[in-house]
């Protein structure tokens, strides 16, 4: 429950609903395509939706949160920007946390929100995801630039079309063409998408 609100999930539902005592099994992690990187300053921006914010509370925590920082030996020293979208505040999971980080490391993280039943994007409609990507494209693709950064990208495979096209945008005001760079940043592993 946040703000009176009560936010029912798929998974934390069926966890909530079990019988005590019930078995479930539980495998992971799988998967190579959302691991951050080794090096500590690396540079990352995350783009994500709902429970999308998944793995990106992960890697905050590992960026920022000391005792994970002690117990990894990881100490990130580069900048994270994580643009989250959600329908409604009260559905910002995290949130708080988040605004902590911005707050504690203002050299080191970015939170950029876009909620869509709340705000709205500069031609009158809901603020999605992409529409912060689009306000932030060239600061972005500076970013993106640099061959420390990664992007991870996780949530609904709607906003994928939206960024792709403030990526080209971007892209080729600096006379590049963003449908040859992002399979590119691909095989150079810095560019980690996990849409549904």
């Amino acid at each position: 429950e946040k703000d009176g609100e009560t936010i029912n999930g798929v998974c934390s539902t069926f966890l909530c609903d079990i019988e005590p005592g019930a078995k479930v099994k539980i495998t992971g992690p799988v998967g190579k395509e959302m691991l951050l990187p080794d090096d500590e300053e690396a540079n990352v921006i995350m783009l994500a939706t709902g429970t999308g914010i998944a793995p990106m509370r992960t890697y905050l925590r590992r960026m920022f949160e000391p005792t994970e920082r002690e117990k990894n030996g990881w100490h990130f020293r580069g900048k994270a920007w994580l643009f989250m979208g959600s329908p409604t505040t009260a559905n910002l999971l995290y949130d708080d946390d988040f605004n902590r980080y911005e707050r504690e490391f203002p050299d080191n993280f970015r939170y950029t929100k876009a909620i869509s039943r709340e705000q709205q994007n500069a031609s009158g409609g809901r603020m999605y995801i992409q529409d912060r990507v689009t306000e932030n494209a060239e600061e972005i693709f500076s970013w993106i630039e640099n061959p420390k950064t990664h992007v991870y990208m996780c949530g609904l495979r709607g906003m994928e079309p939206g960024i792709d096209e403030a990526m080209a945008t971007a892209a080729a005001a600096k006379g590049l063409d963003w449908a040859e760079m992002r399979p590119q940043l691909k095989k150079a592993e810095r560019w980690h998408v996990e849409t549904y």
